[in-house]
Order: structure tokens, then sequence, then C-alpha cells
């Protein structure tokens, strides 16, 4: 397997597919929880905002949210193995997959409701997700190396939390200041899983720029299981680099990503 500048394995294959069932399939051979550990966090932070705010229908921003995971295991309160056994069916096809997920989407959405935005920069993954239901909005877009246009810095400016389950890394500090520079005063809450393997620090410095105060939240939180033993030896190096131990933690075979939570300044923090 490849690996790419990071010491993971490249797994751009499975993002670019009409639908999710490569993407599962190599995900769930790897033990991918994440997004599942993720949900009630997501979930705790999207009713607290609707609390403090009073807006019924909050607006999140899904940062590379490849075939909309995050959206469908909120919007439809499933778990990784609900997803993982749905796209196991290999007999359907594309549009049957949609079909049945539109369905599914449909009966399952909790009535208090929630909007997802999804940024990501595979048109394939995205497209899915939007014609699927889980998101309601798709941004195809690489804020890495430019602005938003001015179409997408309005829908940016409409978002009420942003939140991601791994992007960090790939993603860095240019997109969430590109991010947050769409917002003028009205600041967006955010909550970012964190692969060890990249500190975190560029954008808490970023989001203290912009006015925001960043909590880490105690524990960490297992991401996947190494894809070979090459990978375990390349990422173990780079955590020796930036002077992260991982005794008892990426040693045992996994991945493991801490939370932070970030909120404009003079919010109580977790």
């Amino acid at each position: 397997m490849q690996v790419d500048t990071t010491g993971k394995i490249s797994l751009d294959h499975i993002y670019t597919q009409p639908d999710p069932r490569a993407y599962f399939g190599t995900l769930r051979g790897l033990g991918y929880i994440i997004p599942e550990l993720a949900k009630p966090f997501f979930a705790g932070l999207i009713d607290e905002y609707r609390d403090a705010h009073r807006v019924r229908v909050p607006t999140v921003l899904d940062i590379g949210c490849s075939y909309g995971v995050n959206g469908a295991l909120l919007r439809c309160d499933a778990s990784m193995d609900d997803l993982y056994q749905r796209y196991a069916e290999t007999q359907l096809g594309t549009d049957e997959l949609l079909d049945r997920d539109r369905t599914w989407v449909g009966a399952r959405e909790p009535a208090r409701g929630l909007r997802f935005i999804g940024l990501d920069a595979s048109s394939e993954a995205l497209s899915y997700a939007l014609r699927a239901g889980f998101i309601d909005g798709a941004m195809h877009a690489d804020l890495e190396e430019r602005d938003p246009t001015p179409h997408e810095h309005e829908r940016l400016a409409g978002v009420d939390l942003v939140v991601s389950t791994g992007c960090i890394g790939y993603v860095t500090e240019r997109t969430i200041s590109r991010v947050v520079a769409a917002h003028g005063d009205r600041l967006p809450w955010m909550a970012h899983f964190v692969l060890r393997m990249f500190p975190f620090d560029p954008v808490t410095e970023c989001l203290a720029a912009a006015g925001y105060e960043t909590v880490r939240h105690e524990g960490v939180f297992r991401q996947r299981r190494f894809a070979t033993s090459e990978e375990q030896t390349l990422v173990l190096d780079r955590l020796s680099d930036v002077g992260v131990d991982p005794g008892g933690l990426e040693t045992d075979g996994w991945f493991y990503a801490e939370l932070f939570t970030s909120r404009p300044h003079g919010r109580d923090l977790p």
C-alpha cells in the first residue's frame, strides 16, 4: 500500500466512487469508529447552541464530510455498524442505494431538525451525500488553496457550528481562518477530533486571534487500526517528531484522536 506524506496509507480511491460501498467496506476492515465516538459530543454541542441562541434548526458545516457520515449518524440516530451493514450489499445499483437512503433519512430524521453543509474535495462523495439526504448543501472546494467564492462566502456566513472528524492535518488553519472570516462578528462554535500526530496549536492560535477560546477535552478517542506495520512505524516516528508519547496507545495498533472545542471568548466552556 502506498503512504502519503504524513505516513498514513493512501485511501484516496475510496472517496471518489459513485457510492460509499468501497468507503465503508475498506474502513470496516480497519475498525473505523471515530464518527460514532464523536456523535454524542456533536449532539450535545448542537443542543447547547440551540438553547443558547434560540435557533430551532442549526446549520452545521462538516469539514471533510466525505459521504456524509456525520450527517447520517446524527440525522438518522444511526451507528457505524448500521452504516457498515447498509453498504455491505453489493447487488444494488447506485440509484437503488440512493432511493433506499432517501427513504431511510425521511423516516428516521429527528423532528427537531438539523441542517448539514458538507465541505469536501471529493465531488463524487459530496454528490452522493447530498442526493441521499445526509447533507442539505455541498461545497466542493479546497480552502487550503484559495479564498471562498462570493457564493461560498455567503453560505459559510450562515453556518452556526463547524465540526470535523479527522481532516485536520490535511486541512489546516488556512481553511479554518477562511471559514471564520466569512462570519464577521457572528462566530460559529466548533468541535474538531484531531489525530494526535497532528498538532492543533496552529489552529488554536488562529482561532484565538479571531476571538475564540479552545479547550481540549479529557481523554483520547480511537479512530481506526493501522493498516500495515509500515504505517504504524511511520506514524510512531511522526509522533516522536512532534513530541507525543505513543506508549499504550498508538503502540498498541490504533490511531488516536483528541477533541478540541472552540467557542467565541466569553462563552462558558466545558
